[in-house]
């Protein structure tokens, strides 16, 4: 099993790409990168604890391999975009991979690389060293699948599992 740390604008909408992938265990939503310990929502969310919203995706790399999770990342957010993913603003939003050790960090390296190719504008995505994970609050975890019908989750989040599901059908359950 390996696990990886990864921002990208706002957790639930990982959260919700993730849990559906065929090999995934556990997917986590989370603070991460900030200097506070147990932050809460309500902290991070001002922007001024230095944490971003993230999810820890623990996988079965023999289902689904390392490249498909992270080409994933790149392709279910905006990694150009500094500080920001659509209307959500600040560095609790920004894109960032958290490395464990030095083989970890040239595989996210060599993601960002990859990911350069599909994108007309520089990429911004951090590539760096991980710290403390916290667990978000309970009504955070598994979002989505709690509540379809909310705004957020039908305008922003439904559309992006559609374009993983598009582009990685092999790997998506049957049922989510």
């Amino acid at each position: 099993m390996t696990t990886y740390t990864l921002a990208g604008g706002c957790f639930w909408c990982l959260d919700a790409v993730y849990r559906r992938l065929d090999g995934v265990r556990n997917v986590v939503s989370g603070y991460t990168g900030g200097d506070l310990p147990t932050p809460t929502y309500d902290q991070v969310s001002l922007g001024t604890t230095g944490h971003a919203e993230s999810v820890q995706i623990t996988f079965d790399e023999t289902v689904i391999p390392t490249e498909a999770i992270l080409d994933l990342f790149f392709l279910i957010h905006d990694p150009t975009t500094l500080n920001r993913q659509g209307n959500d603003i600040g560095t609790q939003y920004r894109s960032a991979m958290f490395y464990v050790d030095d083989a970890q960090k040239e595989v996210f390296k060599a993601a960002r690389e990859r990911a350069k190719n599909h994108w007309d504008d520089p990429i911004v995505t951090e590539v760096i060293p991980a710290g403390m994970f916290y667990p978000a609050e309970d009504y955070h975890q598994d979002y989505f699948n709690k509540n379809p019908a909310a705004g957020y989750c039908s305008v922003v989040i439904a559309p992006k599992i559609v374009k993983a599901r598009n582009a990685y059908k092999k790997y998506f359950k049957e049922v989510a």
